[in-house]
């Protein structure tokens, strides 16, 4: 919040000034020339003149009281002054940017508020030398430091206006070429020591943040204090940098050299650092770090990367070691796993040695592993929900392996599909359909359907039925078929085949056949008895029947 202590005698001058220059005459006494022409002069509105005396008056109001006004009253009355401000000088712009100009109403606004903030500068500076003589170096240093960097970044706000007012100048012609300059030198000053300022201010944030992580739990309320303040100082200062920067980039000055500081602060990539001064610049700065880097830190670095790739190689033959391990003990287990699962148990053995080998690896370069697994937790969460999806086949490839409805090779149905298991992960599992097409289907869908495991069991009824005519012996053609399933090879022996007259159709009396074989021979079964009976049927005399329509023609 912009505070506005400036003693009356110095500001009123200037608010009084606009208010009385709305309604000042601007006619004056002289003798006129019957033959001269006179040019209509273009003249601002009643409304807008009566509307910038309104807010000029409120504005003068205001200050007169800020002088005995104190705590958030006071706060109250500088916000309403400062949006009152911003309501002046937005009908101001108005009237400069109009396709007219009054100039005889606009031009003495613009240089009272030429005035106006002149005199808001001095107090502003006056009051932040006056904080700065309360720092020394007590406790309250903070606290104070923090309000100065507060009322620089409240003058960005009136350095913006100031070069606003001059642009307002120079369409009206007045000449303030001299103000632009003093302007540009202020801005390239305070942009200096705003550079350092934010530089130093890193630094002490950097040192303050090391002290409180070294600290752990026994971190102080003064230094987490310490760290909020810096980093508020921080904000301030960068964004009161970047306004400096803004203001002398409209003033044509170079600002390379500040946009260098800002990116080294925030780490912020803006369309400044395809600027080829910005680039070069920070590349230059990088080389040079990197370069002081390698001397001082080179052979302690080398010898950590020698020791970081070391652990990664050990961990690798760790996990080989580990993987023929498991590979042995998951196959001769008790347990009988699956093959799914056994390549479960294998990959994830392997897995996890690696993983414990890296985390190992990069505490030897640094890295704090507390912090590292903590990011990787919420990492986890906000990948977990941007791929539910996957999740959700993750956790039905897990209901898979525990329940193992199925195994790899196994002929099953589901989801639609029928082939046989070639491969399956925790995500998707891939099936190889009877006319050898390769299906990769998601755990989720399979899940959620229900899952027919034909070769589960190591027997498969064949179901098959046939049909004779009315008219045929129905003890040889049961004979004839027992004959024909008993004498298949691949028909197994028990259970016993079963032969028998099911029903009477509309056209044929019907047997139903059902031997029992293994699953991967159910095909062949079928097929070869069907070919079977129809020779034999044909060859015995008996007769299938087929439907059949009579056509009776009737002549009258």
């Amino acid at each position: 919040m912009l505070s506005l202590n400036i003693p009356r005698m110095l500001i009123t001058a200037s608010f009084t000034l606009a208010c009385l220059l709305g309604t000042v005459s601007t006619h004056a006494e002289s003798p006129i020339n019957p033959e001269q022409v006179i040019e209509p002069v273009y003249q601002t509105s009643t409304d807008v003149r009566d509307k910038i005396e309104s807010l000029s008056s409120i504005i003068q109001g205001d200050i007169d009281l800020l002088p005995d006004l104190k705590g958030e009253i006071k706060s109250i009355t500088e916000y309403r002054i400062k949006t009152r401000v911003i309501e002046l000088r937005n009908l101001i712009d108005n009237l400069i940017n109009a396709s007219e100009i009054d100039e005889e109403f606009v031009v003495p606004l613009v240089q009272s508020q030429l005035v106006f903030l002149k005199q808001v500068r001095h107090y502003l500076n006056t009051d932040i030398i006056q904080l700065r003589s309360q720092v020394d170096g007590g406790s309250g240093d903070n606290a104070i430091l923090l309000r100065i960097s507060e009322r620089e970044f409240q003058r960005d706000h009136y350095l913006k206006a100031e070069l606003e007012t001059i642009i307002w100048a120079e369409k009206v012609k007045l000449d303030v070429e001299t103000l632009r300059k003093t302007l540009t030198k202020r801005l390239i000053t305070r942009a200096d020591r705003l550079d350092s300022l934010v530089s130093y201010t890193q630094n002490e944030l950097q040192k303050s943040v090391s002290e409180a992580t070294a600290a752990g739990d026994n971190i102080s309320s003064e230094q987490k204090q310490r760290v909020s303040s810096l980093k508020e100082r921080l904000a301030q200062n960068s964004a009161s940098l970047s306004t400096a920067a803004s203001l002398l980039e409209q003033l044509g000055q170079d600002t390379a050299n500040i946009k260098q500081t800002l990116f080294s602060i925030s780490g912020d990539i803006t369309q400044d650092v395809l600027n080829f001064n910005v680039a070069s610049s920070l590349l230059e700065e990088w080389a040079n770090v990197a370069k002081h880097q390698a001397l001082d830190n080179g052979p302690s670095v080398t010898f950590k990367i020698i020791i970081f790739i070391l652990i990664l190689f050990i961990s690798s033959l760790i996990a080989k070691i580990v993987t023929r391990v498991a590979t042995k003990t998951v196959t001769a287990s008790k347990l009988k796993f699956s093959k799914l699962l056994q390549d479960f148990f294998i990959s994830l053995s392997s897995k996890a040695v690696f993983a414990i080998g890296l985390l190992v690896a990069l505490s030897q370069l640094g890295f704090e592993l507390g912090p590292l697994l903590a990011g990787f937790g919420i990492a986890g969460v906000i990948i977990g929900f941007a791929l539910q999806d996957t999740l959700s086949n993750f956790a039905s490839g897990m209901m898979i392996l525990i329940y193992r409805p199925f195994d790899v090779g196994d002929l099953i149905n589901a989801a639609g599909v029928t082939g046989r298991v070639s491969h399956m992960s925790l995500v998707s599992t891939t099936i190889k359909t009877l006319d050898n097409q390769r299906l990769i289907i998601p755990n989720n869908k399979i899940w959620g359907d229900t899952i027919n495991n034909i070769t589960a069991e190591h027997q498969r009824r064949v179901d098959m039925t046939f049909g004779i005519s009315y008219s045929d012996n129905i003890e040889h053609a049961e004979t004839i078929l027992k004959d024909i399933v008993t004498q298949h090879p691949k028909v197994q022996v028990t259970p016993e085949p079963i032969v028998k007259l099911h029903t009477l159709g509309e056209s044929s009396v019907d047997f139903i056949v059902r031997p029992w074989v293994k699953p991967d021979d159910y095909w062949d079964v079928y097929w070869d008895i069907t070919r079977a009976v129809k020779m034999r049927f044909d060859a015995e005399g008996i007769s299938i029947p087929f439907p059949q329509r009579d056509v009776h023609i009737y002549q009258k």
